[in-house]
């Protein structure tokens, strides 16, 4: 299906909504520089998500683009996030994902490069953002992923733990990533998570 074939009316929604969530990322500092990706699966299966080295606070539309379901552009001369094939693996394997976004958080780059394969969060009334949790008292376990400049060995690795990740992931060194079943789950997670990341960060500066 070209662009032209495809409805103006839900990829201009999904434009304007990942151009919010950048703004949304960037007013908390999550989104430094050109880091970090955001995207939404469109209606016939295609993704909309934004074009590499673009900073995610200053989106307009042409920094965003469209996508194949394996991450394909439509038009030849736009240019994906190298991490897009990360985006696919999540609405591959979860035909009720929406959403994903991807940031660079002070706290995950810092707290994933202090070691161990996965944080866990307990205690927090926060966590019950996240699908699943109904207390504060039950544990959240967010896996840590080596970083890897090899994207497609990268999704391999991440891949068998998708069906377990209630919060989502992070990459060490490099930030996380969460998804939901639309763009406002999605944020609602993301901001969850970076909130008991920061607050595991200050616990931490004062053991």
């Amino acid at each position: 299906m070209d662009k032209a074939a495809f409805p103006a009316g839900a990829y201009c929604d999904a434009v304007a909504r990942i151009i919010a969530a950048g703004q949304r990322m960037d007013r908390f500092g999550w989104v430094p520089a050109t880091a970090g990706n955001i995207s939404i699966r469109l209606p016939d299966g295609s993704i909309a998500i934004t074009r590499s080295g673009g900073h995610k606070g200053l989106l307009g539309p042409q920094g965003v683009i469209r996508v194949d379901a394996a991450g394909t552009p439509f038009l030849p001369a736009d240019r994906p996030s190298a991490e897009t094939l990360l985006h696919c693996q999540v609405y591959a394997r979860d035909p009720a994902a929406g959403a994903v976004l991807h940031g660079h958080s002070v706290a995950s780059t810092v707290l994933s490069m202090a070691g161990g394969d996965a944080l866990v969060l307990e205690g927090y009334e926060v966590q019950k953002v996240f699908a699943g949790q109904d207390t504060h008292a039950a544990r959240v376990h967010v896996p840590i992923f080596d970083n890897d400049q090899d994207i497609a060995r990268l999704s391999h690795v991440v891949a068998p733990h998708l069906d377990a990740m209630r919060a989502g992931y992070i990459i060490r060194g490099h930030g996380v990533y969460v998804w939901g079943a639309d763009m406002d789950v999605a944020l609602a997670r993301l901001e969850g998570l970076e909130f008991l990341l920061a607050c595991e960060l200050e616990k931490r500066k004062i053991r």
